[in-house]
């Protein structure tokens, strides 16, 4: 990430893998082969999950990953408890190692406690993340009032027909204003559009 310098400022350089791993407890290969290694295999998200609860007993884990060109080498993975392989189309398995990276520090970001996008905007929030909080969320009192404006006038317009296909014409448009989760401003907006469409259809008076 841009400005993360004090991750490169505090790495450590060690000659072998025996002696970088060596204060650790469990240690994971990033690979998109098992190298045909008896070995456990998780994913990124239960590898982290792993991680999480043996560091919450007090032991050290670790993620190795591989050079760029060429990946882990057997003797490497074999140094490794578990391996952990992405779930990634199979005919495109191979990561480069800023991807693999990524990866893993997104499934360790997810797992924290405090569940945030990582900084404290606007934007929080794991209901609607990414979403700005424009208003409250909308009452049913208010969705329900929607429904009936809606469907009064789609009524008038001739929409709703033929008479048997009501019902269901009327339940696929409910789902999705449902699936929407709206804010008590949409409701209004979406009802304000309605209004405002009818208007411009009626005939004027002479």
């Amino acid at each position: 990430a841009a400005g993360a310098d004090a991750v490169l400022d505090k790495a450590r350089v060690f000659s072998t893998l025996a002696e970088a791993a060596a204060d650790l407890n469990f240690l994971c290969a990033t690979t998109a082969r098992p190298r045909y290694m008896v070995k456990p295999v998780l994913n990124p998200e239960t590898a982290i999950a792993a991680c999480v609860g043996r560091i919450s007993g007090g032991e050290r884990c670790g993620f190795l990953f591989g050079r760029e060109r060429w990946g882990l080498e057997n003797d490497a993975i074999s140094l490794c408890d578990a391996i952990v392989m992405a779930p990634v189309n199979p005919s495109f398995a191979s990561l480069n190692l800023a991807q693999a990276v990524l990866i893993l520090g997104y499934e360790w970001r997810k797992a924290q406690e405090d569940e945030s996008l990582g900084r404290h905007t606007q934007f929080d929030g794991l209901e609607r993340a990414g979403l700005p909080h424009a208003g409250r969320a909308a009452t049913k009192e208010e969705l329900y009032a929607l429904y009936d404006h809606l469907e009064r006038e789609l009524d008038a317009s001739g929409f709703l027909q033929p008479p048997e296909k009501r019902p269901s014409m009327v339940l696929n448009i409910r789902n999705v204003f449902s699936r929407m989760q709206a804010t008590e401003q949409e409701i209004r907006t979406l009802r304000g559009i309605i209004a405002s469409l009818c208007r411009a259809h009626r005939p004027r008076p002479k």
